[in-house]
Parts: structure tokens; sequence; C-alpha cells
């Protein structure tokens, strides 16, 4: 067992070291992603998030064939790192044995021995972890001695906090007593099914990766109650089945920290011991804005336990909620409620008055986008379609929006407007019912469609209390402010150096 000296919280401006290179290495493979829209020729393709409009040179198209190729040489190397980068494609790297000795799992743990000795026992009985270094970092725990005795019973090296200083610092002090290149951080109530570590550390065959996160699913009770059943489809934890990269402002904007695999080098002094809640949002974000890639890879899987009594629940969400103010000052513009473009946000105001002037209006509004966007891409297999296609998105994306801040960061303000007008409440009961009950066919949840309501509505109202409560804490309005999209659809061509 080894004491660790209380350090200093981190300041909020923690910069980090930006990669050395960037280039992709021979052999490294890219595949076409699954979303991504592509003309007959090759040579357009729209896909990524933020939604990208890409175009390919000549070279470049038949480079890229039938939507796979491997790097093979410097012209191949940039056109598969832009690519990436835009998130038209994938990486599909090999596949080798895990550097055994390249690799430290760093447990942060507050008593719970019981959760800690199984998540060892997973760890000793999977081949790929059997033989790693295990840090098992003590944050000022109640009742040591059971941790002390189950990290000994499992070969496990022991750190000590004599107090809490929360899981940011618990990390870095793992993080700063690992001697390896990669480190695995694994919270103590996850249970990592067997070969998560493989697919996690292959992507670090990029050399600009800096930070790699499995999927994070419900660990299965044999009595599932209603928010065990929610918690499988709607869990903040879960990022869902799609893989991708990780960039702010986009489908997949950041990763939990439950369980992360991360370079050593690029993460310097790792998490900010300033914030007890949203630090690993923050990481994420500090990486991007240094340069870094990040990817989320759900074919690894980790289960967790989520919490499932009602009280505690709920005050989870709120406490996520209150990091949202801390976040928005550390980085203006990357946590916006909402992020739409000007001309679809009026679009949706003009459907809300609900009657036949606005509604034209909101229709010339699409139709004049429609046209503009055509326009950026006459080489498309159709335009006019495309363009129409893509504006009716972005207006049923910006009318989702809506309905998530009335309904989630903006509900007090909703619920004012609703006690004061008529209208208003008549809107908002019908787009809170509407949203929910949308959201329970995508899910394609087990649970009642009551239920499922009822429930999401109960996930809003706490985290958007917790936003509250963080903003007055704050004295700001940062974390309630919307971003405005100025461009629906970004433009990148292939054969310009990267931006």
């Amino acid at each position: 067992m080894t004491p660790v000296r209380s350090r200093p919280p981190s300041s909020p401006g923690m910069r980090l070291a930006s990669p050395r290179d960037v280039t992709l290495p021979d052999g490294f493979t890219v595949e076409l992603a699954a979303g991504t829209d592509r003309s007959r020729d090759g040579r357009l393709m729209v896909g990524g998030s933020p939604l990208r409009l890409v175009r390919l040179t000549d070279a470049a198209a038949r480079r890229l064939g039938d939507g796979r190729f491997a790097v093979t040489d410097a012209a191949s190397a940039a056109l598969a790192r832009r690519l990436l980068d835009a998130g038209v494609v994938h990486p599909r790297p090999a596949r080798g044995p895990v550097p055994a000795g390249d690799t430290t799992v760093v447990i942060p743990v507050r008593d719970r021995a019981d959760q800690l000795d199984r998540l060892l026992s997973t760890l000793r009985a999977d081949p790929v972890t059997a033989d790693l270094p295990v840090l098992v970092v003590d944050d000022g725990s109640k009742a040591p001695a059971a941790l002390a005795g189950v990290a000994c019973r499992y070969g496990a090296r022991l750190l000590t906090h004599p107090y809490n200083r929360g899981p940011a610092a618990a990390r870095n002090t793992g993080l700063r007593h690992a001697r390896t290149s990669y480190v695995a951080f694994c919270d103590s109530d996850v249970v990592p099914e067997p070969g998560w570590l493989g697919p996690l550390l292959a992507q670090f065959a990029d050399p600009a990766l800096a930070l790699a996160a499995p999927r994070v699913i419900a660990l299965p009770v044999p009595a599932p109650g209603l928010l065990d059943r929610y918690e499988e489809i709607r869990s903040p934890l879960d990022m869902g089945a799609v893989e991708g990269p990780v960039v702010p402002v986009s489908a997949l904007s950041y990763v939990p920290s439950a369980t992360i695999v991360v370079r050593r080098a690029a993460v310097g002094p790792g998490f900010d011991e300033a914030m007890r809640v949203g630090e690993d949002v923050d990481l994420c974000m500090r990486l991007h804005e240094a340069g870094w890639r990040l990817r989320y890879v759900p074919s690894a899987r980790v289960s967790h336990r989520h919490r499932t009594d009602l009280r505690s629940w709920l005050a989870q969400r709120a406490g996520y909620g209150t990091g949202a103010a801390d976040l928005a000052l550390r980085h203006p513009g990357r946590v916006p409620p909402l992020y739409a473009a000007p001309w679809s946000l009026a679009a949706c105001a003009l459907l809300l008055r609900g009657r036949p002037g606005p509604a034209a209006l909101a229709a010339a509004l699409t139709g004049v986008t429609a046209v503009r966007v055509a326009r950026r891409m006459p080489d498309a297999d159709h335009p006019a379609r495309a363009g129409t296609l893509l504006s009716l998105a972005a207006v049923r994306g910006t009318a989702e929006q809506l309905l998530r801040c009335a309904t989630r960061h903006h509900w007090p303000v909703a619920v004012a407007a609703a006690a004061a007008n008529r209208r208003a409440r008549q809107v908002l009961i019908a787009a809170a019912v509407a949203e929910g009950l949308v959201d329970h066919r995508r899910s394609g949840t087990s649970l009642p469609p009551l239920a499922h309501v009822a429930l999401r509505r109960l996930d809003d109202l706490a985290y958007g209390w917790g936003v509250w409560q963080g903003a007055l804490r704050r004295g700001t309005a940062a974390p309630l402010m919307p971003r405005l999209a100025l461009r629906m659809v970004s433009r990148w061509t292939a054969a310009r150096p990267q931006p």
C-alpha cells in the first residue's frame, strides 16, 4: 500500500500538447462509414457528424474504390487521414496481440470492496488482461482494510488517498504511477466482457489517437424493474451501437470515463481535479482542441450496474446537469443545448404558429435553402432531391432539438410560459408526450409507452434542474445559450490541404 500526498487542484486551463505525428502507417485500412452517401461516380460524399460535403479528386475516388483501401504511400496516408477526420470513413486497423507490458489498468474506488473483487476477478480471468499491472487507487475509503485485502488477493498495487479527493484526482494518481504507454481506466462498478481491450488498443495504430472508449451497457439483473428497463436503452453512459470519432458538438461529443483507454503521452497531467462532475467531458474536449483524435468503439463492451433507486437516480441526473456550467465556461460554444441554423429556427418558429400564412413562409424558407444546397452540389446524382432532403432533415432536426430544450434544459422557462399562456401550455404538453412516444418507438424498449414517457420526462426534469443549479451557482447563462450553425453542410475537397 502506497500513501499518496495531496496535490492542489488543477487549473481550469489545462492545456495539452499536440500530437507530433498524424501520419497513418502503411497497412492502416479505412472503410466507408455506413451512414455516408456517395454519388455514382464516387467523387461526391455526404456524411460525418457534423454533416460534411466531401468532394474527391479523380485519383482519390479511384483509391477509395468500392469503399475500402489501405495506406501504401504518402498520398494514400494523407487521403485516409482527411477522410477519417471528416468522419466519412472508419479505421480498420489490423488487430495484433495486446502489448501486455505496455498497458496498465487503473481502478479508482471508494469502499465498494465487493465490486472491486468482481472487477479484479473478471480482469484476471480474461487471458488478455490476466497479467497486466493493476493500480487500485483508494480515494479515502471508510473501510480501507477491505479494499487492501481484495487488491492483495489479486496482485494489484494499492495507492491510497488519506481523504476523498474525487474521481479525477484518483485517476490522476494512477496515471502518475503508471509506467506504460497506455492506461486503461476502469471504474470499480464495471464488468468488462472477454476480449474488450484488444479492439481498443488496436485503434492506437493511429499515432494521433489519444483515447478509445468501449460501449457501456447495462449489467443484466434477474428481475428488472421499470428503471432497469429504462436504463437499458437510455443510460447516459451508453453511447449507442454506432462507432465514430468523438468530436464536440456532434452525435458523439464525448465518452464517459467509466472505462476508457488513453495514450499516456497525450493526456499530460490527466483530468482536471477541480471538477467533480464532467471531468471526462472536459478531457475529451481538451484533447480535441489540442489536435488529438478520439474514437468510440462499440464492438468492445463493458457492463455497468446502473442506478435504479428512484431517489439516487434523480440525484445522479441532477448532478450530471450541474457540470454543464463549468464545461460551458471552460469550452465556450462546445456544449450548447441547441445547435441549429438560423433559417431552420425561423422555419420551426413559423410552423409553431399553426396558421396557413406562417406555414407557407416556413415552406418558402425551406425551399430557398434546398435550392442553395442543390447549387452547391451540382455533381450530385439528383441535386434537387439531395437539396430537398437535406433541408427537410435540418428542419426536422431543429424541431427535435427545440422539443428537447423545452423539456430538458429550458423546462423552467417553458413551464412559466405554459402557466401564463393557454396556447403555450397546449404546445408544451403535446410536445412532451409526442417526443416521449417517438423516443419510445425508436428505442425499441419493452417498457409500456406511458411508463417510458413518464421516466423520460423525469430524466429531463432532473437534468435540467441540475443545469439551472450549476448556472446559478456560477452566475452564468452559458450552459443555456444556443449556438447558431452558419453552415448547414460544411464543404471539403480532398485535393486541398487539410484546414
